[in-house]
């Protein structure tokens, strides 16, 4: 139950406690005319001070981060742009510890709790130069990839402990500019060629976090260092030498127990972002994992919202958040599509008492979902199998498939470090994408695995039966410095995933990057002629 407020503004028990608010749902047109913070302490005696619940709304976000008995909360006064008149005022500039320019009789800056200084200035009939959204994000090395908002360089004033990762303000002025309602295509180059690079397990937090098992070039341990510049610089210079058409972030975006979901997604992103290349995502187990964690629902809103994705949240009516897929088009301006690539969330740990740890298959829902999206594709290609003889589809999610701890699975590229967690039922989704000719398989979750794989099967062909190898079965590796990289005591490098389809010739390649290695890493064939291939045994007869 909720005391007093050590009020910095004049607020209510009743404010302090209101839900959560978007502002934009709350008001279609919102303008801001003020914002405060006030403190909400449960010892002292209840507050006298009202405020307005029409006008005043709380930013979620306890900025603390829910490490005291006390917390703090920013909240912002909104007016709708619509019924504003002449010498309303409004906020047009915010400052956070820095001393506001010399007082003029046109601009009267004002003082907030938390260092924040606020220009307000009378409405003059547009909202151009005026502030229309205000968050909160978290971290020295906190980024806000948003266009047009404008993050805070200094830290508000809180006195918080030193630990916690500081909160600053970020400020969208003017309109932002409205997403277009298509996305643009995915198409492949002028050479049929389309890249893509996985990146799994980045494992990021609210605040830089900590990294205990990096190594050297040479393999030499090196000291705890902090983590997620490390992720981010590593995502960068992967970035900048393969220059992919695609990423596909394939789960656990997240380390578990995030208290600021936002800060941390937006930091795995940014570098993406920064380069123009559009993104797309799967959750993995941990990504909604505590009890301050955004929803996966609450995450596919923040990516969908993000200049350059392609997420979505996919058929409400199947299960999980994020199964959909995308189609790779010829060169403009054609819709012919030339490969599919499917994206499913693969759900999280679920406790059993036999199987520890163990994780929810994937569903029939999903299953169905995934059979049906295919053949009516092949339907629609079979009316145009003369302009795409060739039509290579990949599938990627987070958590391995039963099928990629299989006995006896041919292991043709990379390496087994650690035993496969999947889940302990089977609902058998490998054998879908066997029938529905799927080329390969992307994961992530098991984070020193990196092995490429064929489990053997064999078809009948007029009686006889015949090798029917596929699809591939791929581990990402582990990409994030937050993440453990070990096992058994023995530590590895991070890596990344690159997939290459050249459309002209229906060939599938797949290489990964690792840290100081300059070139490619167990470069590898994976489908000629559009036909999965055993390399190696290829390679043998």
């Amino acid at each position: 139950m909720l005391g007093t407020l050590d009020v910095f503004g004049a607020f209510s028990t009743k404010a302090a406690t209101a839900p959560i608010f978007n502002t934009t749902a709350v008001n279609p047109h919102p303008v801001v005319t003020d914002l405060t913070i006030c403190i909400v302490s449960p010892t002292a005696s209840p507050s006298t001070c009202e405020l307005d619940p029409r006008i005043w709304h709380r930013v979620e976000k306890d900025l603390y981060l829910y490490t005291s008995q006390q917390s703090a909360w920013l909240y912002v006064a909104l007016a709708n742009e619509e019924e504003l008149i002449a010498g309303d005022l409004l906020l047009v500039d915010v400052r956070v510890d820095e001393p506001p320019p010399r007082q003029t009789s046109d601009q009267s800056w004002e003082s907030r709790p938390g260092g924040i200084w606020v220009l307000r200035s009378k409405f003059s009939g547009k909202i151009d130069r005026a502030v229309t959204e205000v968050d909160v994000l978290f971290g020295a090395d906190a980024v806000d990839p948003r266009p047009q908002w404008n993050l805070m360089r200094s830290a508000l004033q809180l006195n918080a402990q030193p630990k916690v990762p500081v909160a600053r303000l970020s400020v969208l002025r003017g309109r932002a500019k409205a997403r277009p309602d298509t996305k643009a295509a995915l198409r492949v180059r002028a050479d049929g060629k389309f890249k893509i690079v996985q990146i799994a397990d980045t494992h990021m937090v609210t605040g830089v976090g900590i990294c205990k098992d990096a190594i050297d070039a040479h393999g030499n341990p090196l000291p705890e260092s902090e983590a997620d510049s490390l992720t981010v610089d590593f995502i960068e210079k992967i970035l900048d030498v393969e220059k992919p058409d695609l990423i596909i972030l394939t789960g656990d975006q997240l380390h578990h127990d995030v208290s600021d979901s936002q800060s941390a997604l937006f930091k795995v992103v940014a570098p993406i972002i920064e380069r123009s290349i559009p993104f797309a995502a799967v959750f993995g187990n941990h990504d909604s994992e505590g009890i301050h964690a955004l929803s996966r629902t609450a995450q596919m809103s923040i990516l969908q919202n993000l200049p350059l994705s392609l997420c979505d949240s996919g058929p409400e009516q199947i299960d999980g958040i994020g199964n959909f897929y995308l189609q790779v088009l010829a060169p403009a301006p054609s819709r012919l599509p030339l490969s599919t690539l499917y994206l499913l969330d693969s759900h999280s740990q679920i406790r059993s008492k036999i199987f520890k740890p163990d994780y929810e298959p994937i569903k029939q829902s999903q299953i169905d979902w995934f059979v049906n999206a295919s053949q009516a594709q092949r339907r629609v290609r079979e009316k145009h199998d003369h302009d795409n003889p060739f039509h290579l589809s990949l599938v990627f999610l987070h958590i391995p498939l039963p099928e990629f701890g299989d006995c006896h699975l041919e292991i043709l590229s990379g390496q087994r470090r650690e035993p496969t967690e999947s889940p302990s039922f089977n609902s058998h989704f490998y054998d879908a994408l066997a029938k529905e000719g799927i080329s390969a398989v992307g994961c992530g979750h098991d984070h020193v695995n990196d092995f490429c794989a064929l489990l053997p099967r064999q078809t009948k062909q007029d009686g006889v039966k015949v090798p029917q190898p596929g699809p591939w079965l791929c581990y990402g590796g582990c990409s994030g410095f937050g993440a453990y990289c070990s096992y058994s005591r023995k530590r590895f490098h991070r890596r990344t995933r690159v997939w290459e389809l050249d459309t002209n010739i229906g060939s599938l390649k797949t290489w990964k990057r690792v840290e100081y290695v300059v070139d490619r890493v167990d470069e590898l064939v994976l489908v000629e002629s559009g036909v999965v291939i055993n390399t190696y045994r290829k390679e043998d007869e």
